[in-house]
């Protein structure tokens, strides 16, 4: 690790430490709020993970510091007896819920960040070797909006240290990024965005067929995610797009019409099919299960969901499904960028308008790709989107080096 960084790191944890300089006691208020009041110990690890990201991205870690410091206090954390923090049984509890165990929140996230706080001592006096790998991409640019909306009901991720914050030592190196465009409610796109990347990581698939593991992982989040919509009646759904970069191949895994693009030399490279309630095979689905699909407004599952797959919308499960497609391909090393955005965005612009877009946005602001995100979204809704518009552009080459194609892009448009 260069010296720059070693200073980086030891400011940071020097600070991070003078803050927490004495553990939390039982009555300390947590400097984060946890998502859930109760979960179960399969959802420990999300949650915790979820927390401890915030709370050291708030105070400017290093990324690759706070990937390591979560995973190791997380470990740390699995390693204790959490029966003390259950939750009272409830005597209304029906019987085929009778064996589901529930934490609570609060003393497991204080004990959590006690952890983190102890791993901070030991790292300001001894730093693990823990040399940050370089990531794949060179920016990742991220802007989403509630727009005319009563409520931003997006969510997105974006892991370029995903192995370091999940505990891979397989020597791939690998970055996430997944958007959830949730309806109906926060809910479900907030536990899609704080599980799947973890149930992902532990798909004993994950090294031989991303794809498999991804259909898995989208698969288990919704199951996980019915049994707390049942518990605290939830009733809202998600769509989402993942991707997932490792090595060298790309896997883009989706339920429902958000979508991801890659773009190869400035020209768009189509990497899925949204699922919508009108196409075709959807459609012969839904009916020979027994539904229909109708017009009101746009093409709804029996009169309900404007989708035809997602996280939760349960009470039209199996008819809105919840089995993910998933596509693999091999990058060249010519790839420009890769984008994932909700149909907020999708609805208003196609694939072919989007490299004209960022070359433009590149343009403006002299290569730099920091706001190309926000301008793309300015350009949804001046298209004429109402709906939440998140879009998510990690970028494979420098900025810079695309405006080089600026010529080649103007003479072939």
């Amino acid at each position: 690790m260069g010296t720059n960084k070693q200073d980086e790191v030891q400011k940071f944890l020097k600070s991070f430490v003078e803050e927490f300089a004495n553990p939390l006691g039982p009555d300390d208020h947590l400097p984060v709020a946890p998502l859930s009041r109760c979960l179960t110990p399969q959802e420990v690890t999300g949650e915790s993970l979820d927390l401890g990201l915030k709370l050291l991205s708030a105070r400017h870690a290093p990324c690759w510091l706070s990937a390591s410091m979560c995973h190791a206090a997380v470990s740390e954390l699995l390693k204790d007896d959490l029966s003390p923090f259950h939750c009272p049984k409830d005597p209304e509890q029906p019987d085929d819920e009778s064996h589901i165990v529930l934490l609570q929140s609060d003393p497991v996230q204080r004990l959590f960040i006690n952890k983190l706080r102890a791993i901070g001592v030991a790292w300001q006096k001894v730093l693990p070797n823990q040399e940050p790998r370089s990531t794949r991409s060179c920016l990742c640019s991220v802007h989403a909006i509630r727009n005319t909306r009563r409520k931003m009901e997006d969510r997105h991720v974006i892991l370029t240290h995903f192995n370091q914050l999940l505990g891979l030592q397989d020597g791939v190196n690998r970055e996430y990024y997944a958007v959830f465009d949730g309806h109906g409610g926060v809910d479900a796109a907030t536990y899609a965005a704080t599980h799947l990347h973890v149930l992902l990581s532990q798909q004993e698939t994950l090294h031989s067929d991303v794809t498999t593991a991804f259909k898995n992982s989208f698969t288990q989040t919704d199951d996980m995610f019915r049994i707390k919509a049942k518990r605290e009646r939830m009733r809202s759904g998600s769509t989402g797009v993942a991707v997932l970069l490792a090595g060298d191949w790309l896997t883009v895994a989706w339920l429902g019409d958000s979508q991801a693009m890659l773009v190869r030399r400035g020209e768009p490279v189509v990497l899925m099919d949204p699922h919508k309630p009108e196409r075709e095979d959807e459609k012969q689905r839904i009916e020979e299960l027994g539904g229909c699909i109708a017009y009101m407004g746009c093409w709804r599952v029996n009169g309900t969901y404007a989708v035809s797959r997602a996280i939760g919308d349960f009470d039209q499960k199996p008819y809105v499904s919840n089995a993910a497609d998933s596509a693999t391909l091999r990058l060249c090393g010519d790839e420009d960028y890769v984008l994932l955005a909700c149909d907020g965005f999708f609805d208003v612009l196609c694939p072919a308008d989007v490299p004209g877009l960022v070359l433009a946005a590149l343009k403006y602001a002299g290569g730099s790709g920091e706001e190309v995100a926000r301008s793309l979204v300015a350009e949804a809704k001046a298209a004429g989107s109402s709906d939440n518009i998140t879009v998510l552009l990690a970028f494979l080459r420098d900025p810079q080096e695309l405006l080089g194609s600026e010529t080649g892009q103007s003479a072939k448009n």
